[in-house]
Parts: structure tokens; sequence; C-alpha cells
């Protein structure tokens, strides 16, 4: 950990703090969602929007940072989601459930700044160790599993309208995030190989089976993880009456086993290649439906949860670790973009349906939606081991 540069130490703490809205808004977006929403099957609504926001900014975003920089794009991120947050603050004061979305989407455009994080932290190290910098980035998210929905939790009570205080508090996070920025990060230095021009057409990009495998793989994590995670809450709070301390705390232990495993992702890697990680994966989240079925005690939410966390961190992991071999010099702004533009829109239709599903049909079925996702994904990446491993150009 020694060796890891100053740029990417940066990353990781800004993460920590940036993320933080994630956890916060998943915790009590459906809670304030149900309580001044016109339709009680709106409640996840909130949840919802950031994640679309988040899918429909991230090209505007990578623009952006092609533009002006990774550091000015960060920053601009930030100060759209400190403004969020105290509309935030104004929308609950104000009990204004469009203007509680507007906060939702504010947020969401930030989340699509934030997830340009990965590859700024493949950029600040040597091709060999991007897995590794994949891997210590995610760590930030620890600090954020905690923080954020405790954030959430605490400002229930801190202002005279339940959950107000709780974008206050978060707003000071993001604050410390933007004074990280500021003094800590520079632009990485890229030497690309193709720099002068935008490099292959979209049929030749479009042609590699890695490219494919890894944008599957990230949107399978994504979708998987926010049909079930939006639900969760929700599912556990109002329906089966589990207490609001206990689903913060089985949301908490969630998002920690998304990042907790990054301290030994890297290794994996190394050792058994992002494709091996990624079927390893798919089987945690098949252990994630079953261990769903089989009841709804706490336990048995809390041991869904925690495999979805496990899962969704090797398929995100490998798929991002699979990604640069399918590019070269500034394909990777196109690349990135559209990898980010699929891998949100799937997370944020998963998101818009949890919902009515859960509304609809219940939890254990839409558990079971989950697996023909899970299915194609897998036998793509059946196929594409079986195939002679290709040449990295990048």
């Amino acid at each position: 950990m020694s060796a890891i540069p100053r740029n990417l130490w940066v990353l990781i703490a800004t993460q920590a703090f940036s993320m933080s809205a994630v956890p916060m808004v998943v915790l009590i977006g459906g809670l304030v969602g149900a309580q001044l929403a016109p339709d009680p099957q709106l409640a996840t609504l909130p949840v919802a929007v950031l994640i679309l926001a988040t899918a429909l900014s991230t090209l505007p975003a990578s623009l952006l940072m092609r533009k002006v920089g990774r550091r000015l794009g960060f920053l601009t991120g930030n100060a759209v989601s400190i403004t969020g947050c105290l509309l935030g603050f104004v929308a609950l004061n104000q009990a204004s459930f469009p203007l509680f979305l507007i906060t939702s989407a504010c947020l969401g455009f930030n989340m699509a700044c934030i997830n340009q994080y990965r590859f700024a932290a493949m950029e600040s190290v040597t091709a060999e160790r991007q897995g590794q910098a994949i891997s210590w980035l995610l760590l930030g998210g620890i600090f954020a599993a905690i923080v954020g929905p405790e954030a959430g939790a605490r400002g229930e009570m801190l202002t005279a309208v339940p959950y107000a205080g709780s974008f206050l508090l978060l707003a000071a996070l993001q604050l410390v995030s933007t004074a990280l920025l500021v003094f800590g990060f520079r632009d990485p230095v890229m030497v690309t190989a193709d720099a002068a021009t935008d490099g292959r057409s979209w049929p030749e990009l479009l042609a590699q089976p890695m490219l494919w495998l890894a944008l599957l793989s990230a949107a399978t994590a994504f979708s998987v993880m926010s049909l079930v995670m939006t639900a969760a809450p929700i599912s556990m709070h109002e329906f089966d009456h589990h207490s609001l301390a206990l689903t913060k705390s089985t949301i908490q232990a969630h998002i920690l086993a998304m990042f907790l495993p990054s301290l030994a992702t890297a290794t994996l890697i190394r050792r058994f290649g992002p494709t091996a990680l990624m079927v390893t994966g798919l089987l945690i989240y098949a252990g994630m439906v079953i261990a769903g079925l089989t009841g709804r005690s706490l336990g048995h939410y809390g041991l869904s949860l925690v495999l979805l966390g496990i899962g969704w961190n090797f398929l995100f992991v490998a798929g991002t670790a699979l990604l640069p071999l399918s590019y070269v010099g500034n394909e990777r702004f196109r690349v990135q973009a559209v990898n980010d533009f699929l891998v949100f829109g799937a997370q944020a239709v998963a998101s818009l349906g949890a919902g009515w599903l859960l509304f609809q049909v219940g939890w254990n079925a839409l558990l079971w939606v989950t697996v023909p996702m899970m299915l194609v994904l897998a036998v793509l990446a059946l196929w594409v081991m079986g195939r002679p491993r290709p040449t990295q150009t990048a």
C-alpha cells in the first residue's frame, strides 16, 4: 500500500465522502418517498431518479472530463451535489415530492462524475496495476457504507422536519470531498497510443467479444444489485415490520459487503483472471437468491444482502478490469462513456421496476426476476473463456 500514488490516495478518500450519498438515499429515499409520494407505488421513485439521472449523465460527464480534465469535472459534480443537498432540505420542509426528485437528480449527476473515479485511478498507475487500483479505490466505499446510512438515520430528528437534517449532514460530507479534490488531486498525465484521433469505428469496437463481456458483467452487477437493494428497505420495514434501526444495519452490512472484498479482489484477479472472478460472482448471486427465497427473517434478509454485496464487487471489478482490453488511446473516452451509459441505464430500469414489482408480485417473485440476467452473463462468460485469449494492444 505504501507504493500507492498520491492521486489514488486522494481518490480513495474522496470516494469515501462522495459515495455517502448513495447509501443514505437507499436507506431513507424510499421512506421519504412513501411519505411524500401521491401513490405508495412511487415510494422508490427517488432512488430510481438518482440512478436514472446517473445513467443519463454518463455521456455528458465523460465529455466534460475530456474537455476540462478530470479534476474540474469532479469539482463540477460536487457543486451540483451540494446544491442538491440544499434543495433536499427545502423539499422536506415544504413537503414537495417533485423538489425531492430534483434533489435525487442532482445527486445522480454527481454519481456519474464519481463513477469516472475508477478510470482516473487506472490512469494514475501503470497498466499492470490497474486491477489493483480499482480494488483499492473501492475501499473508500467502506467508509461510505457506514457514514451514509448513519447520516440518514441521525439526521431524522436533527431538525423539526424528519430527515431534513440528513441532507445538511450530507452537504457537509460533500464539502470535505470538494476540499480533498481542490488541494490533493491533479489530472493524470496520459500517454496514449493514438492521441490525435478517436481511434477505431464503433463496428470494429463492438466486434470484440471481450467488450461485450465487460459491458454485460458490470450491467448485470448493477441491475441485480439495484433491483434487490432498492426493494429491500421497504420489504423489511414496511412489509415485514423490522425496525428502522435493524433495516439500517442490514443496509450498512450490504454496502460494507460491496466494498470489503476489494481487499482481496486484486490478488484474485492476478491469480485467476477477471473472467474466473466474474463466474464466482455469479455463483454468489445465485446464493443470494436462494437465501432470500428461504425466509423473511432478519437473518435471511441479512445473508441475502451480504451475498448481494460480495457478488456485486466481484462482477463489477471483473468487468471494469476487462474494459481496457477493448480500447486504445482516445478510444477510452467513447468506450468508457458507453459502458457507463449501458451499465447505469440498466440499473435505472431495475430501480424503476423495483417498487412496482415489490407491490405487485412481492419479494420472492422479485428475486426470481434476477435469474435470467445472471444466466445470460454466465453463458457469455463460459463462451469467452473457451476462446483463445486476445492480445492486449493497450
